[in-house]
C-alpha cells in the first residue's frame, strides 16, 4: 500500500460558525445560502430554531446520547457550548428531544 494512502485527511481550518469550532469529524460545513425574502418573521425564527435543534441532536447522537430521556436541558446546553453554539431556549431543547425520538 502506498504511503500516501495511509496519511490522514487534514482537518479544515475555516469555519462558518461565529465561534471557533473544533472539527473532529470528517464532515465539512455546507456553504450557506441566503434565506428567501418576503416570508413572515415567524417563519425565519422557526427555520433557524429547527436548524439549531438538528445540529444539537446530531451532536448529542455523535457523543453517545441516544435516548431523549438522557437529553435533559442541561445536557443539551452543555453540548451547545462544546460545539460553539449559543445556549438553546427551552423550546429548542424540547425540539431536540422530539428529533431524537424521531431518529430512533
Amino acid at each position: 500500500m502506498p504511503a500516501a494512502a495511509l496519511k490522514p485527511k487534514p482537518l479544515p481550518t475555516q469555519s462558518t460558525a461565529q465561534r471557533p469550532v473544533l472539527f473532529d469529524s470528517p464532515y465539512e460545513p455546507v456553504a450557506k445560502r441566503p434565506l428567501p425574502a418576503g416570508r413572515p418573521r415567524e417563519w425565519y425564527v422557526t427555520h433557524n430554531r429547527r436548524l439549531k435543534a438538528m445540529r444539537l441532536a446530531i451532536a448529542l447522537l455523535d457523543s453517545g446520547t441516544y435516548l431523549p430521556d438522557q437529553a435533559r436541558n442541561e445536557t443539551i446546553r452543555d453540548t451547545a457550548e462544546r460545539i460553539g453554539m449559543r445556549p438553546p431556549s427551552d423550546t429548542t431543547c424540547h425540539m431536540v428531544r422530539a428529533l431524537m425520538r424521531y431518529a430512533r
